[in-house]
């Protein structure tokens, strides 16, 4: 099945790249404002000595902070004023489309459109302010547990780290959505997707360092480069895969006028809850390991579930399979309303030939999209359980975990047909212009 940008791709002009000037100043924009972004990973916090901080990083990086770090852009390993990241913001429009699904206020703001949208947006904000300050003040009572790495602990360190961690998430906050309406794509996966690309280069020296010393064998790195351009290539043709569901608009007649009957596809995306499964597993497989790597007792139930938790093992693997595979069922139940969606069909006279539109509609689609989200679920279990044995097994770099692969070729894809939308937009207009000048002459 031909997808969306192979069309746009086939039926757009690339020589009207060069005359396209606002897509041009749309893409600086972009790179202007991930330059930016980048700039402010390496300014540390104020208050802290670098050099004792990146040593107690590396005694403790197993575990969240790492996932964070990579997230970040190795903002965490410097503590740097973008240490949170855009994360706060992306865990509150998780958590406020989690609430829209339970409380009925948030639903029929949902319903109402534009004024709606920006009603909720507002409350994301306020959400984001919240989880910033909440996770800047534990990073700053954490910073003062570690010996040596704040010069002068106390209430005004804290209340410094606060504003100044909660001030960057804000910052960043704003920036996303200056690329998303100035720019060209999603801002806030732009910015994500700017962090992990940026240690790719690193990632990348470090493991053919190792081969070169010899802790890799150098077949096993080419291997590991095939490997990744399959895996890529598989991730391309998975988050394309759709399951249409053919509707059917009968004929029609609005006074004089009779309208033929049409058709129309009901898309579904193989893949619908993205790559927020395996953020969400990983974090809560490595968060024991975490807390154990900070806690003064090293020993007792938590060192023991650590030790079972390692990456590799397989209490680790299954756990993390388990819970990928909850979060793909829990997530697309909550994006996705086959009874709202059937509601909408029928009110536009709508219906799937053969099953009778309403409650019978809904249960097809449900059913549908049970079945075609335990393909992504299994999808998202491979592609990140084949990384995650070689992380263990072969001492690869973090950055090669499925997670940030997912992420990577995902927003690259969206970024290539926001690009290529514009360009068609652009192919329009001349179109337009041209048809006007020969009308004129006419």
């Amino acid at each position: 099945m031909v997808s969306a940008a192979e069309q746009l791709a086939a039926n757009v002009n690339w020589g009207a790249f060069a005359k396209a000037e606002e897509l041009k100043k749309r893409i600086w924009f972009t790179l202007g404002a991930l330059i930016i972004y980048r700039l402010g990973t390496y300014i540390p916090l104020p208050g802290i000595d670098p050099a004792a901080f990146e040593a107690s990083f590396t005694n403790n990086r197993q575990g969240v902070l790492e996932l964070f770090n990579m997230f970040a852009g190795g903002a965490v390993q410097r503590m740097a004023i973008f240490a949170l990241n855009i994360m706060p913001y992306i865990s509150a429009s998780i958590i406020i489309q989690l609430l829209t699904s339970v409380f009925p206020t948030l639903e029929a703001l949902k319903k109402e459109g534009e004024s709606g949208r920006k009603v909720i947006n507002q409350y994301t904000r306020y959400l984001t302010v919240v989880l910033a300050a909440f996770q800047a003040y534990g990073i700053s009572i954490g910073l003062e547990g570690q010996a040596g790495v704040v010069t002068e602990p106390g209430l005004f360190f804290r209340l410094s780290t606060v504003l100044t961690l909660m001030g960057g998430t804000m910052f960043l906050m704003w920036l996303g959505e200056q690329i998303t309406s100035r720019g060209i794509g999603n801002g806030s996966s732009l910015i994500i997707f700017a962090g992990i690309v940026a240690a790719f280069p690193s990632a990348i020296v470090n493991t053919l360092e190792l081969g070169r010393q010899g802790a890799i064998s150098t077949g096993l790195i080419i291997g590991v480069m095939i490997m990744s351009v399959g895996v890529v290539a598989f991730i391309v043709f998975m988050e394309r895969a759709q399951r249409r569901l053919l509707i059917t608009y009968p004929k029609r007649q609005q006074g004089n006028k009779i309208y033929e009957g049409q058709t129309s596809f009901l898309p579904l995306k193989l893949n619908t809850s993205g790559v927020i499964p395996p953020i969400f597993a990983s974090s809560l497989l490595l968060l024991p390991t975490t807390i154990a790597n900070f806690s003064q007792n090293q020993g007792g139930i938590l060192a023991t579930i650590t030790t079972y938790l390692g990456h590799g093992r397989p209490l680790y693997l299954i756990a993390y399979v388990s819970l990928i595979v909850f979060f793909a069922f829990f997530y697309t139940a909550i994006v996705f309303n086959p009874t709202e969606t059937a509601d909408n069909l029928k009110k536009h006279g709508g219906f799937i030939p053969g099953i009778r539109p309403g409650e019978r509609t809904a249960q097809y689609i449900d059913t549908i999209l049970m079945r075609i989200t335990v393909l992504g679920a299994g999808y998202l279990a491979l592609i990140c359980l084949l990384p995650e044995m070689l992380i263990s097994y072969a001492a690869l770099p973090f950055y090669f975990g499925g997670t940030s692969l997912l992420i990577v070729v995902s927003v690259t894809m969206d970024t290539v047909a926001q690009i290529l939308g514009h360009l068609q937009a652009h192919q329009y207009e001349g179109l337009v212009k041209k048809a006007k000048l020969r009308g004129r002459r006419r």
